[in-house]
């Protein structure tokens, strides 16, 4: 049996405190991050005097300390905190390389019985990631290089270029699920309420941008499997604004996989060959409803 990968965030739940080892190549991309960059709780504690050679960073703090939270329920002790990420800016102010990122931790101690640990290991993408961990639900975003094989290392594109996405779930114990995508919104700034601002992908699984005059935007057939979706969006900036950062925030649902794709539960294209909205999956009355808008909400 192949080993598993280690944790880029591994935690120890001690007796009287928690250790924290967090592996410098953060997100797998092989770009380290610096110590300085990681912090501890709320009260930004930082990590011990790191050693450059070591491919780690390693914070020790005891339980009740750096901002943490106890819960305490009728079977445990639950002290949470916090592991954040903050990038520092590149030479140039107005490109970033990284998203900041959060990492819950949690330290389980039983209130009976021996003591025992566990950490909520984290997942990310460049754009946005959800962690679902009370459903036991893992979903990811990510930018694809030229062939799918695997994640884009570089977020810089010019116009003309397709920008492929690549959406993820995973579980664990969970039946067979297929991925959707409801809506993604590109705006300029971290608020994705801002002005301006533009829904790509809107009407619960509609790629409006496909409908748009040369444009080779579309879900990608066939699915590489059910919890698995790509699509293409043609590369876009919005008129007038001299910046050159686009925020993208999607929010991803999954449905039953022997459930059939239905008005809710939907990825659809629009075919410039026909002139019709086609699915990825399913009738092409479960897309009617992109033209008129009237799509019922997703429950």
């Amino acid at each position: 049996r192949a080993l598993s990968p280690r944790p880029a965030v591994a935690v120890r739940c001690q007796e009287g405190q928690l250790a924290v080892t967090v592996g410098r190549d953060l997100f797998g991309t092989g770009r380290p991050v610096r110590a300085a960059e990681l912090s501890l709780g709320t009260a930004s504690c930082p990590p011990l005097s790191p050693n450059p050679a070591q491919a780690f960073v390693t914070f020790v703090a005891a339980l009740h300390e750096c901002g943490s939270t106890l819960q305490v329920t009728p079977d445990s002790l639950i002290y949470r905190t916090t592991l954040f990420y903050k990038p520092t800016h590149s030479g140039n102010p107005l490109i970033v390389r990284a998203t900041p990122a959060e990492v819950p931790i949690e330290c389980h101690y039983p209130r009976r019985g021996n003591v025992s640990s566990g950490a909520v290991r984290p997942t990310w993408a460049p754009f946005h990631s959800t962690l679902a961990a009370e459903e036991r639900l893992r979903f990811s975003l990510r930018l694809m290089d030229d062939e799918w094989s695997r994640e884009r290392l570089s977020n810089g594109f010019h116009l003309g270029d397709s920008l492929r996405f690549q959406a993820d779930v995973t579980s664990e114990g969970h039946v067979p699920l297929r991925l959707f995508v409801d809506r993604c919104v590109a705006t300029a700034t971290p608020d994705r309420s801002s002005s301006p601002r533009y829904a790509f992908i809107d009407l619960g699984g509609c790629l409006v941008d496909s409908r748009a005059e040369d444009t080779g935007s579309a879900f990608v057939s066939p699915r590489p499997r059910p919890e698995s979706l790509r699509f293409l969006v043609d590369a876009f900036k919005f008129a007038g604004d001299a910046g050159n950062l686009l925020y993208i925030s999607c929010h991803l649902r999954v449905s039953p996989a022997a459930q059939a794709p239905n008005p809710w539960n939907k990825a659809c294209s629009f075919s410039k060959a026909s002139g019709l909205w086609a699915p990825l999956e399913g009738t092409a009355a479960i897309c009617s409803c992109c033209d008129t808008g009237l799509c019922p909400s997703p429950g």
